[in-house]
């Protein structure tokens, strides 16, 4: 099993308390669990994607201006990685396995080249964190899973600031796209 860590927007706008769509304090209580699983990545020296949402403030064609406040845009403190994350990112992200990349749907692979990195390494199996659970950690396993990878969310490090949803999403992974939930 050849693993890959993605991180799915743990920025300011979605974790800290002000931000533009925070899911507050769920999203801030799995903080050093990220930072952990970043760190077990690290010294495994496997690949970490960190994959972060972009918006430009007011795009009358994007369909998500019509369903959340502004949030993530781009050149804003919001789209800055959340605390000890993203000090930890800091010190790692000249090393060869990690990645940052913008995405602009749910879906960590609509629009990016993710699959396309994550096969040139051989990679098999996706490890998801991040937020919002039901929401973009959902799809991009739903990606994931319709590109033939293996999908293991680590419960403790995904968070929404909707709580029946976080519920249904970690059960829907698990029933309909064979996750493991660890």
């Amino acid at each position: 099993m050849n693993q890959a860590l993605i991180i799915i927007d743990y920025s300011y706008d979605f974790v800290a308390d002000d931000g533009k769509l925070t899911a507050g304090k769920p999203a801030q209580d799995v903080e050093e669990n990220m930072v952990n699983a970043i760190n077990e990545f690290v010294d495994k020296k496997a690949p970490i994607f960190f994959m972060m949402d972009i918006h430009k403030e007011n795009d009358p064609h994007h369909p998500e201006t019509k369903l959340f406040p502004p949030h993530n845009i781009e050149g804003s403190a919001g789209r800055d990685l959340y605390g000890k994350v993203g000090e930890r990112f800091e010190e790692i992200k000249s090393l060869d396995n990690v990645f940052f990349i913008d995405k602009t749907r749910y879906s960590s692979f609509a629009g990016t080249n993710l699959d396309l990195l994550l096969r040139e390494r051989n990679i098999d199996t996706v490890v998801l964190g991040g937020v919002v659970t039901d929401i973009c950690v959902l799809h991009t396993a739903i990606g994931a899973y319709n590109l033939g990878y293996h999908i293991q969310v680590l419960e403790n490090c995904v968070a929404s600031f909707n709580p029946d949803g976080h519920t249904v999403a970690l059960d829907h992974m698990k029933n309909s796209l064979a996750a493991e939930i660890i």
